[in-house]
């Protein structure tokens, strides 16, 4: 029996296994989503509260994401309609894989959600330390001082003005060192005047830096959030996009680190909370609990396992209706 694994950001993708009758398992890369309305939606920053009135905000912001994809919904419900297929699309657990759901983030970062379908998974990082190519650094020119590792992820290029802030702020601390990965597709001529204590690099040996790391600034991408909580590592957050702004209110209220948003950073505010983060140990503590919590889960191995499972009790069950016994 064939079976697939889809990204769940390719939305109404399982339309096609659930045509070819293929079962198949979800996988969330990025930060999951909470249809039920008693947490906010991972594209928002807003702090996790239960009153009324937060619900409702929570409601509403569900139904302004339904609206952005209303442009694809007449061809799903084309799609639908052309196989034959009894699916309501107005009900967001219509197409949710009925095997299982799997988010790579842990369970103890996320918001408490009360009410959860038994076939989703909190399971951890989908990233190990293997299977990477190998990337050049200048270790040598590390001077020993305290490290903050920062990198704003791809989506930021253009955006020269927050790497011109992380400079700026970064100048204001000559007791540490900084490095600032731009990616590829940046080049760090256009940034100026660049501190005498920080490194710009296009690609940094990311989790290499970490493990050295007093401090980690990002754009609050799932990958490099979870990374960072992986070496013990505070943060400081300036959420950009998409699941950003959850990942960065999760940042916060679990007291690994604090965010910025976009529209409210500067260099003054942003030194602050660096020197918030790394001043305050309760912050480094926290993020060190999760380094345990991580590391005993073992988010990819715990993924693979129920991946195996599920598919299997497919198999299973074919055969014994083949056999003429349920199970």
């Amino acid at each position: 029996m064939s079976g697939l694994i889809l990204d769940t950001r390719y939305r109404l993708l399982e339309l096609v296994p659930i045509h070819l009758r293929l079962p198949y398992v979800q996988i969330w890369n990025v930060l999951h989503f909470d249809s039920s309305g008693s947490t906010p939606l991972a594209l928002y920053s807003w702090r996790h509260e239960t009153s009324p009135e937060a619900l409702a905000r929570n409601v509403a912001g569900l139904q302004i994401v339904d609206q952005l994809h209303g442009p694809l919904m007449p061809i799903a419900q084309a799609y639908v309609e052309r196989n034959g297929l009894k699916i309501d699309l107005s009900n967001p657990a219509a197409t949710v894989s009925k095997l299982a759901v799997i988010t790579q983030t842990p369970k103890e970062f996320d918001f408490p959600i009360s009410h959860l379908p038994p076939q989703f998974h909190y399971a951890g990082p989908f990233h190990d330390n293997e299977g990477r190519k190998p990337v050049p650094f200048p270790w040598e020119k590390l001077t020993g001082k305290p490290l903050i590792y920062a990198s704003i992820g791809t989506l930021v290029n253009g955006l020269n003005n927050v790497y011109s802030t992380i400079l700026e702020a970064a100048g204001e601390f000559p007791e540490m060192q900084v490095v600032l990965s731009v990616g590829k597709n940046f080049n760090p001529g256009d940034l100026g005047p660049i501190p005498s204590n920080t490194m710009v690099v296009r690609i940094a040996p990311q989790i290499a830096l970490l493990k050295r790391a007093a401090l980690c600034i990002t754009h609050a991408g799932l990958n490099t959030t979870l990374e960072a909580l992986a070496q013990g590592v505070p943060l400081v957050a300036i959420p950009i996009g998409y699941d950003q702004p959850g990942v960065a209110a999760r940042i916060a209220y679990h007291g690994v680190g604090e965010f910025v948003e976009l529209g409210n950073l500067t260099a003054r505010h942003l030194s602050e909370l660096i020197v918030k983060v790394t001043a305050n140990r309760n912050y480094r503590d926290k993020a060190r609990w999760f380094q345990k919590v991580i590391g005993e889960t073992r988010g990819l191995d715990l993924a693979a396992d129920i991946v195996e499972r599920v598919f299997g009790e497919c198999v299973e069950d074919k055969q014994g209706l083949a056999g003429g016994t349920q199970r």
